[in-house]
Parts: structure tokens; C-alpha cells; sequence
């Protein structure tokens, strides 16, 4: 049997969509499991770590990158390619200090919240897509990048855009290999 052009993408499209239901689901079960968002937070934050460690092997053999030279062209790989690869959004990218190592991604949509109107208002510091940061610093770490990684801005709490801070912990020069 041959397959129409357009059936991949649906194909794509129903799995994104399972996807964020799916995950949706997970965050409702976690707050059903802990009483404090800050353990809720904590335990979306491992769980993104656990896959990001794991998914940074198939970025790179599906991307074919070359190594990033500066955290501003890593800063640009994670925006342009992963998320577009994994999520299909391409977040904006602004470098938000002098020395070249905070970036911030700026989405305009946010495909994890497509089926969330507002959080409850019991659940006010619950960060719903912690999950994104535990990703984004595990893959890191595991090509030899520590960083912190947090939400500076979330619409689900009424910001105007979403927004993920990086700020990589080590100067460029410490990255070099020492004889």
C-alpha cells in the first residue's frame, strides 16, 4: 500500500497532541501526589533531567550539528533546531548580560500548554512546564555544559510571552581541555 503525501504530518500532529494530553495528565497526577508545587516543580525538573541525558544522543545523530564554539551559537542550536525538531516551535533568542553566558528563549507559543486555559488558583507557583528546564540541563550537562536553567516568564501565569532563562556556569576558557 502506498501512503498519501500528507499522511506523515497527521500522523505528527496526533502524536504532538497525544503528547501534550499525555503530559498534561502527568502534572495533574503530580499534584494530586504532593501537597507543596515546589515538590511538584522539583519532581517535573528530574524528570526532564532523566530524558534530556538520554535524548541529547538522538539530537545529535538526527541533527548531524558541528560543535558550538560559543554559548551564543549553543543558545542558538537549542532554539533553531531542538525545539523546532522536538516541539515544533522556534523560540526567539536574546543574550540578557554583558558577559555572553544568560540567554533567555522567548516562546511565543508554548505547545506543552496548547490544551491549559489558567492554573488553579491553589496551584499559583506551580511551574507546569518545569519539565522543559530539566530537559534543556541535562542535555546540556551532558555535552559537558553546566547551567541553571528556569522560567523567567510563563503565560500560564499571565506574562505576556514564555520565557526560558539559561545561564551557563562556567566561563568559555574553562571548557578547554588541560594537559
Amino acid at each position: 500500500m502506498s501512503r498519501s503525501p500528507g499522511r506523515k504530518q497527521e500522523n505528527h500532529k496526533i502524536s504532538r497532541e497525544l503528547f501534550v494530553l499525555t503530559y498534561g495528565a502527568l502534572v495533574a497526577q503530580l499534584c494530586k501526589d504532593y501537597e507543596k508545587d515546589e515538590d511538584v516543580n522539583a519532581c517535573l525538573d528530574r524528570m526532564g533531567y532523566s530524558i534530556g541525558i538520554r535524548l541529547i544522543d538522538d539530537f545529535l545523530a538526527r541533527s548531524a550539528v558541528k560543535k558550538c564554539r560559543s554559548y551564543s551559537e549553543t543558545a542558538d542550536m537549542i532554539a533553531q533546531v531542538a525545539f523546532k525538531m522536538y516541539l515544533g516551535v522556534t523560540p526567539s533568542v536574546n543574550c540578557s548580560s554583558a558577559t555572553g553566558n544568560e540567554f533567555s528563549l522567548i516562546l511565543d507559543k508554548n505547545p506543552l500548554v496548547e490544551f491549559v486555559e489558567e492554573l488553579p488558583e491553589e496551584r499559583a507557583s506551580l511551574c507546569y512546564c518545569n519539565l522543559l528546564c530539566g530537559v534543556i540541563r541535562g542535555a546540556l550537562e551532558m555535552v559537558h555544559l553546566a547551567a541553571e536553567v528556569s522560567f523567567l516568564q510563563d503565560r500560564l501565569k499571565g506574562d505576556a510571552v514564555t520565557e526560558i532563562g539559561i545561564t551557563f556556569l562556567r566561563k568559555p576558557e574553562d571548557r578547554k581541555h588541560r594537559r
